[in-house]
């Protein structure tokens, strides 16, 4: 498979996600929510790792592995922590496509952190992301309704 597989399949399972997540938190609160997510997907991981024999590849992580990867455990907890409180507090047609904002800052940082390229056709296609997402808030919608 290649990672425009994977990717389809990512964005498949987030959708399944946010269903999942908007139900299971109607009466739950948002953090204890996230906190039983988080366990699950911990051992679903682990049993991955287990199972593929990749936990041995631990000790060949060097340190700026490990600060990476543990940055990047804490910017996902934030994020399911936010998402959760928004989905509790908001429909999933109006949180899910501000979560997709998170494309922009990605390419964004790609470009300017690790110097990845951006073709101008990938702008365009960023502008359209944004685009989408605004056409998706209500006032936005509102507002346009009153020009048109």
């Amino acid at each position: 498979m290649t990672y425009v597989h994977y990717a389809l399949l990512s964005a498949l399972f987030a959708g399944l996600t946010a269903l999942l997540a908007k139900i299971g938190v109607a009466d739950v609160p948002s953090n204890l929510a996230t906190l039983i997510r988080t366990v699950v997907v911990v051992g679903f991981a682990a049993a991955i790792v287990l199972a593929t024999g990749e936990a041995r590849e631990t000790r060949s992580l060097a340190p700026r592995d490990w600060l990476a990867l543990v940055g990047s455990g804490l910017a996902t907890g934030a994020s399911w922590l936010f998402y959760f409180a928004a989905l509790k507090h908001g429909p999933i047609s109006g949180v899910a496509p501000i979560d997709k904002l998170s494309f922009l800052v990605a390419m964004a940082l790609g470009f300017l952190v690790l110097r990845e390229p951006v073709r101008p056709l990938t702008l365009v296609g960023a502008a359209l992301v944004a685009a989408g997402v605004a056409l998706t808030i209500p006032s936005i919608q509102d507002s346009l309704r009153r020009l048109f």
